[in-house]
């Protein structure tokens, strides 16, 4: 019997001793914001519980979307492509104080265009 106490201690103790390490369900739902520079509008994507990432870039000054395509890893480290192709890159972070910024370029239409962008998590 004391064997079977010390081992459902040992057992609680490491369950309970998990770490405060960021998980991809700390990000997963819609984010959305604005980005600027070269280039300025709003985009949105969706994390799903993989860690993909998928969503829109519209272009206020060229009235166009640009697909957002990529992965976001557990520390939320986005690393996504930009454009249909793959013109242009959009990557950056989001942390679970539900905020995100990052930095993107895109080749397409040329000359290629940069700058950064910002934006949250929907409250939802």
């Amino acid at each position: 019997m004391k064997k079977f106490f010390f081992l459902l201690l040992a057992a609680f103790t490491f369950i309970g001793c998990s770490s405060d390490d960021d998980t991809i369900y700390d990000y997963i739902g819609t984010w959305s914001g604005t980005y600027a520079g070269s280039d300025k509008g709003v985009w949105n994507v969706v994390v799903a519980s993989d860690g993909t990432v998928k969503g829109t870039m519209h272009s206020d000054v060229n009235n166009e979307n640009y697909k957002i395509d990529g992965h976001l890893s557990d520390s939320g480290e986005l690393n996504a492509s930009l454009g249909l192709p793959a013109d242009g890159e959009f990557r950056g972070n989001f942390d679970t104080d539900k905020k995100g910024s990052g930095s993107w370029t895109n080749e397409v239409p040329t000359p290629t265009r940069s700058g950064s962008w910002s934006g949250e998590k929907d409250k939802k």
